[in-house]
């Protein structure tokens, strides 16, 4: 039973910062692609960022480079978003993601490589 949970969200002012963690169980975490999602009301749900977990690689939107950063910690099975200078537009529902071990190039922001999401943690910046 595949399981992502997501944490870490909350209310922040404008500029300030928020690290959400996605734990990953019943999945073969090791050398496959996880990735983080957001969905702001009435708009689509986007890519943020990805990080192959076999050797770091890891991928942007452009809207997010230089703020946000996606980290790993292997031991736990889990994915980090650290987001700084947070932005009124960054308000959104923010969803993690499991894909397979090909999210190299501009596949990686394709919701249908995700195969497993998490419920969701939302993220309010005012």
């Amino acid at each position: 039973h595949v399981q992502l949970v997501e944490s870490g969200g909350g209310s922040v002012q404008a500029g300030g910062s928020l690290r959400l963690s996605c734990a990953v169980s019943g999945y073969t975490y090791s050398s496959n692609c996880m990735g983080w999602f957001r969905q702001a009301p009435g708009k689509e749900r986007g890519a943020v960022a990805t990080i192959y977990t076999g050797g770091g690689s890891t991928y942007y939107a452009d809207s997010v480079k230089g703020r946000f950063t996606i980290s790993q910690d292997n031991a736990k099975n889990t994915v980090y978003l650290q987001m700084n200078s947070l932005k009124p537009e960054d308000t959104a529902m923010y969803y993690c993601a499991a894909a397979g071990p090909a999210c190299g190039g501009a596949w990686w922001s394709r919701r249908a490589l995700y195969g497993y999401w998490g419920q969701g943690t939302q993220v309010t910046v005012s």
